[in-house]
């Protein structure tokens, strides 16, 4: 296979920016490891990077999406871990996941357990790297302390709630509908908040018997971050983890001081680049936990990657439940 197929954004703007080409594949380094893709996680920020509205500007043309799912074709000579016909997922990339064949270094690449299909190897990588990391290496979440979660329904909120669940805290999960809510109680949260119709900032220091919420999780960056934040306790931790909602909120620096809180950015791709074996560690106690069924993972949709506007129209409709999927075998 010298080849792949590849869905390239070729201008910056929306998917109908995209299209199908051939591209030659590069001869394979020693390090790296051939994959036959069969579906693409896809997230928040690749509809962002279309756009070029993200943190990353990739050079032109590129292939969107950044985890994958599939089944090993080849390995470089130095690979000795993975072998031809393993299935793995791989995630970590910002981009480029999106085609049919990809090479990519064994660093970004697993085994998927027995029990996990394809389609939830795909759905993976960037959710629940994301929310390990969060929790335990920035947020350093201990048992029984309270995290609060905005925006908990969509992909990185669900995996949120279940890692938080799995490191015994309380979760309590804010969102905008009932029908979000009635979702995040049955992922495993303690108590929810619908901020459109309560007032979160009274809500979360109710349900903390005044004490204040230990984590405050926020992918959204809204109006609500703010007004999370006043809701923190003393040495809080407020997580920064995107701006899905399309502002990046202001916030009152006065505000930390008061309440001796952190504010604290979660960037896992940039992560996980840097620190590859801590990565690697947070990935494997987060598939323990799947195997101990503490991490279930939550599908919206699978759409063909042939049908690509039409996911990322449903990707940016914010009705997302868990995770969505574009398929390619």
């Amino acid at each position: 296979m010298t080849s792949t197929k590849a869905l390239l954004c070729i201008n910056y703007g929306s998917p109908k920016q995209l299209i199908f080409s051939n591209l030659d594949l590069s001869p394979l380094a020693k390090d790296e490891v051939k994959i036959q893709v069969h579906f693409i996680g896809m997230n928040f920020p690749d509809a962002l990077l279309l756009q070029g509205k993200d943190q990353y500007r990739p050079t032109l043309p590129f292939s969107p999406c950044g985890e994958l799912s599939g089944i090993v074709v080849d390995v470089g000579k130095d690979v000795k871990e993975i072998k031809i016909g393993d299935r793995v997922f791989a995630g970590g990339m910002v981009y480029g996941a999106a085609r049919t064949i990809i090479q990519l270094p064994k660093k970004n690449v697993y085994k998927i357990p027995e029990a996990m299909s394809f389609q939830e190897a795909a759905s993976f990588c960037c959710a629940y790297g994301t929310a390990i990391h969060c929790l335990k290496d920035r947020a350093q979440l201990k048992a029984n302390q309270t995290v609060a979660i905005l925006g908990a329904s969509g992909g990185v909120g669900t995996a949120v709630i279940q890692v938080a669940k799995a490191m015994r805290a309380k979760v309590i999960a804010c969102a905008s509908t009932e029908e979000k809510l009635a979702y995040c109680k049955a992922e495993g949260a303690d108590e929810c908040i619908n901020y459109t119709q309560q007032d979160l900032k009274s809500q979360l220091k109710a349900l903390t018997e005044q004490k204040g919420v230990d984590v405050v999780c926020d992918p959204i960056g809204s109006k609500y971050s703010e007004m999370a934040l006043r809701a923190i306790g003393w040495d809080g931790r407020f997580m920064v983890l995107g701006f899905a909602a399309g502002q990046i909120a202001k916030i009152p620096l006065n505000l930390p001081l008061l309440k001796g809180c952190h504010i604290t950015g979660v960037f896992w791709s940039t992560f996980a680049r840097k620190f590859p074996n801590q990565n690697r560690k947070n990935i494997q106690q987060v598939l323990d936990w799947y195997k101990q069924g503490k991490i279930k993972i939550r599908i919206h949709d699978i759409i063909p990657i042939n049908d690509f506007i039409h996911a990322f129209e449903v990707l940016t409709s914010r009705t997302v439940r868990g995770r969505l999927l574009m398929k390619v075998i």
